[in-house]
């Protein structure tokens, strides 16, 4: 498999990935231009970036043979991941490696504004001695404003506690029992910590929700005097607006470390604004962090390709490698009841609804399963390069709505997954499946709500049939006739006497010839022939 690492990342990851016989390890020279990348990348499996190399829609349209793209850092600005995702490519970061790094430069910031020290210290290069003007405010006792508590926003929390900082804590997944657990006070809004800090520090993703959130509304709803930190993507703040605010004092003072423009133009206001003290995207840039990103990148990548572990993926859930051995046994049975229900189904099915019962709930992860599922239920269709990344995206797509249900209701079998396609409220085809002994003998169990035996793979000739003597032996009849030969037979009626499913497993495809002969039999009906 061919890796190219695109950009510099830590010797110790690159060997991490050369040590492994699998992996052709290429170290480019210098980022590629996209027209470089392209025309090297055809045959790649992986890549490996930071923020330099652009992974645009062609470099993934022409990476043929790729199937993960690894960032070492936080941010995937740089990487069209929903293209990536479209093309089933998995796209993962490294949150990890520069957690402390970048948290540390916040603080660094937040006292910098507290004391002015970068002002202090270049009119001390420049001759002067000017202590009056540098007069600054103390942290301590001070209300601290953190937007989004992921793991920068958490460990810049713990700083500013131990600073003696009142922390009000604000994200739209963070629980107030979380905040409480850190030392922060929970904030139910934004209004409330941006009435109540004094330094508000941001450390969210670029989202059409944050895009410029800190904007001329935002600044006038503040403490007079208020300073920000921003230390995560500079698309968070507008410019104009941040610009305006310090100009008529609203804002005291703001540290920034990344810019909507990067890097920032020679003319840009910021650069002349006495108020704003600006570093060139320093967040990463540690010893310490580029190797713990250079390692990290290189175990995901490694882990993903060699055993299936999904690890910071953006675009595929978590997945570590004991999971990825206990759901495997389910994914060719999850498959075949997707293929099952694909082929049996009439035109129409817009919602599937998946349950899990028995053992099977009790999986840690049942995404891989539900996943296998939609990809057996998409295998008959006309959609083209369906694979574990982007299936759910495609059925989405396509109109088909997934419901996902761990039931703790009584079962027959120890595991047990049941798959219904619905058209409206109307229930169009169910099937359920287990294993028979061990996890590597899959059986679907129940098809119609009927109960049957059927392997999960080959060819099988699906009939309805009148419950009444020498039917079994007609239909041997008239395979062994043509030259068909059964594997295994599986049949399960209502009532005696009445309507029975008889699902036969076969050798081979049957001839037309075949499914005429039994749709004119009067005894006969629905005759359908599936491929698992």
């Amino acid at each position: 498999m061919k890796i190219i690492v695109c950009d510099p990342i830590s010797p110790k990851g690159i060997k991490l990935l050369q040590a492994r016989p699998e992996f052709n390890v290429v170290v480019l020279p210098k980022p590629p231009t996209e027209d470089e990348l392209i025309a090297i990348v055809g045959d790649a499996t992986a890549l490996v970036v930071r923020s330099e190399t652009k992974v645009s829609k062609k470099v993934i349209e022409a990476a043929k043979s790729l199937r993960v793209v690894g960032r070492a850092g936080v941010g995937v600005d740089n990487v069209k991941v929903e293209e990536a995702t479209k093309h089933g490519v998995v796209v993962m970061n490294t949150p990890g490696g520069n957690t402390v790094t970048t948290a540390e430069l916040t603080f660094t910031m937040l006292l910098s504004l507290a004391r002015k020290v970068p002002q202090a210290h270049a009119t001390m290069v420049g001759g002067k001695w000017d202590r009056k003007a540098f007069s600054g405010v103390e942290l301590q006792g001070k209300t601290l404003g953190v937007l989004g508590m992921g793991r920068i926003g958490t460990e810049v929390a713990k700083r500013a506690i131990a600073f003696g900082m009142r922390v009000l804590a604000y994200d739209p997944y963070l629980t107030e029992e979380r905040a409480k657990a850190i030392g922060a006070e929970f904030a139910a809004d934004l209004d409330h910590v941006y009435r109540e800090a004094d330094f508000i520090t941001v450390h969210m993703p670029v989202t059409n929700e944050t895009k410029e959130m800190l904007n001329a509304a935002a600044f006038a709803k503040m403490k007079p005097g208020v300073r920000i930190v921003n230390c995560a993507r500079g698309e968070i703040i507008a410019e104009t607006d941040l610009i305006a605010a310090l100009d008529s004092n609203k804002v005291a003072g703001a540290a920034l470390d990344v810019f909507a423009v990067e890097p920032l133009p020679a003319d840009h206001p910021y650069r002349k604004h006495p108020n704003l003290i600006l570093t060139p995207h320093l967040g990463a840039s540690t010893k310490e962090a580029q190797e713990k990103c250079g390692i990290e990148v290189a175990e995901v990548i490694a882990g993903y390709l060699l055993t299936g572990e999904v690890r910071n993926a953006v675009n595929l859930p978590y997945l570590d490698a004991k999971t990825s051995e206990q759901v495997k046994p389910y994914l060719p049975l999850g498959e075949a009841l997707g293929k099952l229900l694909a082929q049996l189904a009439p035109p129409g099915t817009d919602r599937l609804h998946i349950t899990y019962g028995g053992n099977a709930r009790l999986l840690p992860n049942i995404d891989p399963v539900t996943r296998a599922v939609l990809r057996g239920f998409l295998s008959t269709s006309n959609v083209k390069d369906v694979n574990n990344v982007n299936v759910r995206s495609i059925v989405q797509s396509i109109g088909i709505t997934v419901e996902e249900k761990k039931s703790d209701e009584p079962v027959t079998f120890n595991e047990w997954v049941h798959v219904q396609a619905f058209k409206g409220a109307e229930k169009l085809v169910s099937a359920g499946g287990t294993f028979f002994g061990s996890p590597n003998n899959p059986r679907i169990v129940r098809l119609y709500s009927q109960a049957v035996e059927i392997p999960v793979t080959g060819t099988l000739l699906l009939l309805n049939n009148s419950d009444k003597p020498g039917i079994v032996g007609h239909l041997g009849t008239i395979l062994g006739k043509h030259k068909v030969n059964i594997a295994s037979m599986s049949l399960g009626r209502d009532i005696c006497g009445g309507k029975a499913l008889t699902v036969l497993s076969l050798d081979s495809v049957p001839p037309q010839a075949v499914l005429d002969e039994l749709q004119k039999d009067h005894d006969i009906s629905n005759v359908k022939v599936v491929k698992l």
